[in-house]
């Protein structure tokens, strides 16, 4: 047994006092009252002994008293096996409020619950100075009542993202104060490592706390994809939606059922082994060409925080193609299909502004490329379009290729010599495997005689081959420059040079260069622990000369994020605040321009977790200072903490004893007084 407070054993000198007062009191005189008429009154008799051991069990009541006391104030305890830890100023709790937190523990509560209740009861566990420290949350000191508090407030964060990307986040920003840390989680596979723990100083005490959980099957919406890129209005559209189990036991006729806004477009069950997935596949089409909030919707207890997956439909803008030549000789070619949009213009003089909102710009052999020229399409292009260069046959404006090819990272290229006799040759039939005729060719086995061509340009290596000569040489390639693709023909596309042109194969390539360089303004969905979203939005007329305000709403919250606006680029970082899955309103100066589906990061959905055991396991024997507690076992993390590491206090056991002795005393007392009325008559 140790004492906390050993100075105050000195007071155990009192009891000196007690028995000082006993030996007085044998000292005085006694009064006996004798009578020789025996009937008159009534005479107890009390032998000697008796009363002294009555003095003695006083005396011993009042020793007691004093020294239970004594003890109490001394704050004795029985130490701990692990005796060596001292109580801690400051204590860093962390709990884990990542969305699997919402899934039912053992005891019909969910695991977030049971982790705020265990974090809660830490203030028993350490001294009434000790102060206190909680994530998430701003790094602050609390006190005890004010931990409670805070603890008791803790949400589900959709942003969170997992108990290592909490530890990540605070032990490399410095936010840990010196002291021990306890990490409340349900520690998933899937978001935690060894990793997480090697990133923590050696020297800290680190508490894990595994919360029990049943096991069982989870079905969530693992990804949701159409077979076109092109969402059209009045079109069947196939959709796929991929369904997976992340629980340990399988899933048997979940129902899910698909929403186009309101009305219910498609149900269907699944059957789901444990950590596997199927896919399956429904039609919809959409009656109106304004943008469509689509959910997947399952039927699945008791997990059920990712029950319902949020995604948005719209019917693509029409492509914007521009030809930069001398005649459109392709305005037929894009003006037959209302999914395009074509302009021509011509290359001394083009309109810029046309070609920076381009989608596909057709460079179509050119003569000469002016300076202007070549920066306004090496803007377009690093701004994500797609540019498709036709050389032209003559020698003087080769330079300028050459200088726009650079521009664009394309090369280095090399041409034909002027003069040389033209070499007609047929171009290889593409490969089967070839993913840029994906479903060009699906009708027919036998291809067509291809066209024939003969190249003035020839490269060593490309981001992607679409066509090549018989002899090997490259016909047309890709190369990828900024955030878009450069398309280059190795040969004009006018006779002499090729016959591509009248060829059956040269609308369908036109057709998949123009398709390619499509790109969505958005995404149809997005995860919540995304830190940036990039946006294409075009400029308002009245955003001109002043800088707008994007603002995200949902529900009955508004979100201003950051947000930096590039171009026709909108950046924009997940508001902190937004911490539920859902629809938000992306507004501009109070005006909305766009609708965003969020949903939880699909890793919370895979719900296999280290046990206790496997803690132990991945932590090792060279981090002793890394534990593992259970809360499993009918006992709390603080009582755990207290018998393990502070030791048993015995303060209450010694308020006890004073209290007992203290009222055995007043019964001694009480019992002298009642017959202090008696004569007594002693009896030798």
């Amino acid at each position: 047994m140790a004492f906390i407070h050993p100075w105050f054993l000195a007071g155990l000198l009192a009891i000196a006092l007690p028995i000082a007062i006993h030996f007085f009191e044998l000292r005085r005189p006694q009064r006996l009252l004798f009578s020789n008429v025996s009937f008159v009154r009534e005479v107890k008799i009390v032998t000697a002994s008796q009363r002294r051991i009555k003095h003695l069990l006083i005396l011993a009541a009042r020793i007691g008293v004093i020294s239970f006391l004594v003890l109490l104030f001394a704050q004795p305890i029985l130490p701990a096996p692990e005796a060596g830890a001292v109580q801690a100023a400051v204590v860093n709790v962390m709990v884990d409020t990542s969305p699997s937190m919402r899934q039912l523990g053992g005891d019909d509560q969910t695991l977030l619950e049971n982790g705020i209740r265990e974090a809660a009861e830490l203030p028993l566990a350490f001294p009434a100075t000790a102060r206190y420290t909680l994530f998430p949350g701003k790094p602050a000191s609390l006190g005890a009542d004010q931990y409670r508090a805070a603890v008791e407030r803790l949400q589900v964060s959709g942003q969170v993202g997992g108990g290592r990307n909490q530890l990540q986040r605070y032990t490399s920003g410095g936010h840990l104060a010196n002291g021990p840390l306890f990490l409340f989680s349900d520690f998933q596979k899937s978001t935690f490592s060894a990793q997480a723990l090697r990133e923590i100083d050696t020297t800290r005490q680190v508490f894990l706390v595994p919360l029990a959980k049943p096991s069982g099957a989870n079905v969530f919406v693992d990804s949701v994809w159409l077979d076109d890129a092109f969402v059209r209005q009045g079109v069947d559209l196939q959709v796929h939606i991929r369904l997976r189990n992340g629980g340990v036991q399988p899933a048997s006729n979940c129902q899910a059922k698909l929403f186009v806004g309101r009305q219910q477009a498609a149900t269907f069950t699944a059957t789901v082994p444990a950590q596997q997935s199927v896919t399956t596949q429904v039609r919809i089409r959409l009656a109106s060409g304004e943008v469509q909030q689509c959910s997947v919707q399952l039927e699945e207890y008791p997990v059920d925080f990712d029950n319902t997956y949020y995604f948005t439909l719209q019917p693509a803008a029409r492509i914007a193609v521009v030809e930069l030549a001398a005649e459109p000789r392709l305005r037929q070619l894009y003006t037959n299909e209302p999914l395009f949009s074509y302009q021509q213009a011509a290359v001394e003089a083009p309109d810029y502004p046309t070609l920076a909102a381009a989608n596909l710009l057709v460079l179509r052999e050119a003569a000469s490329i002016s300076g202007g020229v070549r920066e306004n399409l090496r803007r377009a292009v690093n701004q994500g379009a797609t540019l498709v260069v036709v050389p032209a046959a003559g020698a003087a404006g080769r330079d300028s290729y050459n200088r726009l090819f650079q521009d664009l990272g394309v090369g280095p290229v090399q041409w034909q010599p002027q003069g040389t006799k033209l070499v007609l040759q047929e171009v290889a039939t593409p490969g089967a495997q070839n993913p840029f005729f994906r479903d060009v060719f699906a009708t027919s086995s036998q291809r067509a005689g291809m066209p024939k061509a003969a190249p003035i340009l020839r490269w060593s290596r490309s981001e992607s081959e679409v066509l090549r000569m018989r002899d090997g040489e490259p016909f047309l390639a890709g190369f990828r420059s900024g955030k878009g693709m450069v398309y280059v023909f190795a040969a004009p596309l006018s006779d002499p040079y090729s016959d591509f042109m009248q060829h059956p194969l040269f609308v369908p390539v036109m057709y998949r260069l123009a398709m390619q360089s499509y790109q969505q303004e958005q995404q149809p969905a997005y995860r919540l622990t995304q830190q940036t979203l990039t946006l294409r939005l075009p400029e308002s007329a009245n955003d001109k000369g002043s800088e707008p305000v994007y603002r995200l709403a949902g529900d009955s919250l508004t979100y201003i994020p950051a947000q930096r606006r590039q171009g026709g680029t909108l950046f924009l970082e997940v508001p902190p605040g937004m911490q539920q899955s859902g629809f938000y309103t992306l507004q501009r100066n109070n005006k909305p321009v766009a609708t965003l589906a969020f949903n939880f990061d699909k890793r919370e959905s895979d719900l296999r977790s280290y046990s206790a055991a496997e803690l132990r396991e991945l932590i090792g024997p060279n981090r002793p200072t890394v534990h593992v507690y259970e809360t499993s076992q009918g006992q709390t993390v603080a009582a755990h903490y207290k018998a393990t590491r502070v030791g048993v206090p015995l303060w209450r056991y010694c308020l006890w004893a004073a209290l007992a002795c203290l009222l055995l005393e007043g019964l001694l007392l009480r019992w002298n007084r009642r017959g202090a009325s008696v004569p007594e008559a002693v009896a030798a």
